[in-house]
């Protein structure tokens, strides 16, 4: 399974990179597009500033209608014609204010100036300056709204998938519980008549109280189950009973080197529980932290207050977490154990989020000194 996920997260990961290809591809040809055409433009300046200066000079031998031709074909490049001498200026394919065009016109050559430099027509002691046409503009900017619809259309992609994968993963989760506890349901039964049966046949009664201590656990796994993918049932609880109860049954199933620590605050911590849900999820993450420091170590359960919220820390002293896997830990499949499924830290996201409306992560972690999940709860209303 969690080679499945990870199959699936290298596909979104090649998307990702063959999308940056096609933008930068994009980006590449288009500046090459910009580039061309950039130096098309100087060339016609340049001929029309020839052509400016052929007419100026009167030179009889010129084809003055080629000339006129030249300088009328010119409807998209801005122009300015500055002369040195007169201080006079003209401009073409500009247009100008009503009053204030002299100083417009001297702005408009600092503009000019900065991003080409002016053609200088030195018989006549006069300049050109010209501005890009409005087409290489457009084409100037397009290369950057193409990557934004790229990115946007990544992002969707991606918001699509992730929903796809929560909902599938929504159905897998609860189409399991309700089979599982559906499965559950018969054993169980069966289980309990029997224990009626041994009570009649007066058996050890140390046994039967064993029996049916292993029969409620049994129950309360299958009330589990049947829970998921239902509206979840929540009552006003003080968070400390179900973290001592669910440790209280799973402290004589742990290694006796294994100590458990609770720093919990005088005052009941109240807030709104599942408390068949949430000892779930205390119980996975007591397994976790055992497996963690391979049965010989301190597990610590402390309650801060904060605000409007509860802070539970459980913290253990095994060998860590890298950093780089604090959010892959809660994914479906993700297990660092030889056995097991890896889904009891996705399914105690589950719970605690969905359910409970909290929010559970990895406060820190250090290589062979330990880690600490913390669980984020909203404090009950009085």
């Amino acid at each position: 399974m969690n080679s499945f996920y990870e199959s699936r997260q290298w596909l979104a990961y090649l998307f990702v990179a063959a999308a940056v290809l096609i933008a930068v591809g994009s980006l590449v040809f288009s500046h090459h597009l910009v580039r061309e055409l950039a130096k098309e433009e100087r060339n016609k300046i340049e001929i029309w500033a020839s052509a400016t200066q052929l007419i100026a000079s009167g030179d009889e031998n010129a084809d003055m209608s080629l000339v006129l031709q030249i300088l009328q074909s010119n409807s998209t490049i801005p122009v300015i014609l500055y002369d040195s001498t007169t201080g006079r200026l003209s401009a073409n394919n500009i247009t100008l204010p009503q009053n204030g065009r002299e100083d417009f016109l001297q702005k408009k050559i600092e503009q000019f100036s900065h991003r080409h430099p002016p053609i200088e027509l030195p018989e006549l002691n006069q300049f050109v300056y010209y501005d890009d046409s409005y087409t290489l503009k457009k084409l100037r900017i397009y290369p950057y709204v193409q990557l934004f619809v790229i990115a946007v259309f990544i992002a969707f992609a991606f918001f699509a998938l992730n929903r796809s994968q929560k909902a599938e993963q929504n159905k897998l989760w609860v189409g399991l519980s309700k089979e599982t506890a559906h499965q559950l349901g018969t054993p169980i039964s069966s289980l309990v008549a029997w224990t009626e049966y041994l009570k009649l046949k007066k058996v050890d009664p140390s046994l039967i109280t064993e029996i049916e201590k292993d029969l409620d656990r049994l129950q309360s796994i299958a009330e589990r189950f049947s829970k998921i993918g239902s509206v979840s049932d929540l009552k006003k609880v003080a968070l400390q009973e179900p973290i001592q109860k669910t440790v209280g049954y799973l402290r004589n199933r742990l290694s006796d080197k294994v100590e458990i620590v609770f720093e919990f605050p005088s005052h009941p911590a109240f807030v709104l529980l599942n408390e068949s849900l949430f000892g779930w999820v205390i119980e996975n993450l007591t397994k976790n932290a055992a497996d963690a420091m391979s049965g010989q170590g301190m597990i610590t359960f402390s309650i801060t207050e904060k605000e409007k919220n509860y802070l539970l820390d459980i913290t253990d002293t095994g060998k860590g977490i890298p950093k780089s896997k604090f959010k892959r830990v809660f994914q479906p499949g993700f297990t660092t154990k030889e056995r097991g499924w890896g889904l009891g830290l996705s399914l105690s996201k589950r719970i605690v989020e969905m359910y409970h409306h909290g929010k559970i992560f990895v406060k820190r972690s250090e290589a062979d000194k330990g880690t600490t999940f913390r669980i984020v709860m909203k404090k009950s209303a009085n």
